[in-house]
């Protein structure tokens, strides 16, 4: 059931929250799957819901910097990360607090958590309200196209009771750093271009064999039921194609992620797109070739994402 975020709405949804339940949440990444973070049971039903292994933990929604401060060990890079770039598409991973309530299913039994503050304005009235944290892992079937809109959300969860926040302003998950090493590491290019990052600590480096700390880092993800070809400037007959730039091709199985070549709004189109054109009617999709700068870097990691065999 989507409905709009009256206070009357808000009062449900925390309602539902505080009974282990779980209601569809705007951010300005991704809608999110959203649940108590302290809760075993809700972080269950979100595993359950999204049918997600259960070594893939979930990402601490807050709404303010200080709502983790009794859960993880706090650093210097974490406070110039934080202070410029929350709320934002940040996700900071650091040792996790032996006292902190929030749930180990949630963090996969690893002693780091995953946190950031989301830059929506439903998403922070509903943190601010709930006075807790939430668990919010992207609100469709792991390893699926997430939602950018509640009506995804609502095709994926048809019971689900989900505040609309309308369309997402970023449309990719958030950028993740590792902050748990002595180096930070770079775990996934997101709605935060890295070079930002890198303007205020230094290079990131990128992890060999990491073991999984965050969300994303699955080698198959994101993915469409149908096949993905990537880099291509001719599609196939029967194909459809997520064109990006000038293109001369045309008709319904052809959509555009950005006429001009904006890469913040190809972002925003990426899954929503992915969505329209993960039709049966097609034999596969294929893909333009997208810059590997900026914002590029993560839409090609998760079309590479989307594109690779997938995991059991």
């Amino acid at each position: 059931m989507i409905v709009y975020p009256t206070q009357e709405n808000y009062q449900e949804a925390i309602h539902k929250l505080q009974k282990g339940e779980l209601i569809g949440l705007p951010t300005e990444t991704v809608y999110g799957l959203a649940g108590d973070a302290t809760s075993d049971l809700a972080i269950a039903r979100i595993f359950e819901a999204k049918k997600r292994p259960t070594f893939n933990p979930l990402i601490i929604h807050g709404s303010s910097q200080e709502t983790f401060k009794d859960h993880v060990v706090w650093n210097d890079i974490a406070e110039i990360l934080s202070r410029a770039f929350w709320p934002g598409p940040l996700t900071l991973v650091l040792p996790r607090v032996p006292t902190s309530r929030i749930s180990l299913l949630a963090s996969a039994g690893l002693e780091s958590l995953a946190i950031r503050v989301p830059h929506h304005p439903v998403a922070l009235d509903l943190l601010t309200k709930f006075k807790g944290l939430l668990a919010a892992p992207s609100a469709n079937p792991s390893g699926r196209i997430s939602s950018t809109q509640a009506i995804h959300v609502q095709e994926d969860f048809s019971e689900l009771f989900i505040l609309d926040g309308g369309n997402t302003t970023i449309g990719l998950e958030s950028t993740i750093i590792d902050l748990t090493t002595a180096i930070p590491l770079l775990l996934r290019h997101g709605g935060l271009p890295v070079e930002e990052i890198e303007s205020l600590i230094g290079s990131l480096e990128a992890p060999c064999k990491s073991p999984i700390k965050a969300p994303g880092m699955l080698k198959s993800h994101y993915a469409p039921s149908l096949p993905l070809r990537l880099n291509v400037k001719q599609p196939l007959e029967n194909e459809a194609y997520l064109a990006f730039g000038h293109t001369t091709f045309k008709g319904d199985h052809i959509l555009n992620l950005s006429p001009s070549g904006h890469l913040t709004e190809a972002a925003a189109n990426l899954f929503k797109m992915m969505r329209l054109l993960d039709n049966t009617q097609f034999c596969g999709i294929s893909v333009a070739p997208i810059p590997l700068k900026g914002l590029g870097m993560a839409l090609n990691d998760r079309l590479l994402r989307a594109a690779a065999p997938r995991e059991l």
